[in-house]
């Protein structure tokens, strides 16, 4: 694992949202695609990243339910930038998985964005680092 560089581990060219992208369209991407993160951009500028938890976090027990109310449905309508943490911890292409597991670590993390001279050029996350384990039997 030590030879191994962030670029050959990570999630590149990863799926973003617009900081006004809606809550339901963000909801929608996580779900088809299987993600629990997406990353935030303002143009070309990362600026938070958005997770499955925290819209789950938000989200009414009743939703999708007999029960449902309009406030519920409401919140699907907020924007990304209402939701998202800002500034998220990021490395860049020339740092080591070493950095990546003790920022995930301290951090209490699942998931860094991975820059190039300030551009997005991927996502590395626990489940990639967890890829690379191999047990002997």
């Amino acid at each position: 694992m030590k030879s191994l560089r962030i670029a050959q581990v990570m999630k590149a060219s990863p799926i973003c949202v617009g900081m006004d992208t809606r809550l339901q369209e963000v909801r929608n991407l996580l779900e088809m695609h299987g993600f629990h993160h997406l990353p935030v951009l303002d143009g070309e500028e990362l600026v938070g990243i958005i997770s499955d938890r925290d819209i789950l976090r938000l989200l009414s027990p009743f939703l999708d339910t007999a029960a449902e109310m309009t406030r519920d449905v409401e919140l699907l309508n907020k924007a990304a930038h209402q939701v998202m943490t800002r500034q998220p911890i990021c490395v860049s292409l020339d740092d080591s998985l070493n950095k990546v597991v003790e920022w995930m670590t301290s951090a209490s993390i699942s998931c860094m964005p991975v820059l190039d001279g300030g551009r997005l050029v991927g996502i590395i996350t626990w489940r990639d680092l967890v890829a690379l384990l191999k047990f002997d039997e």
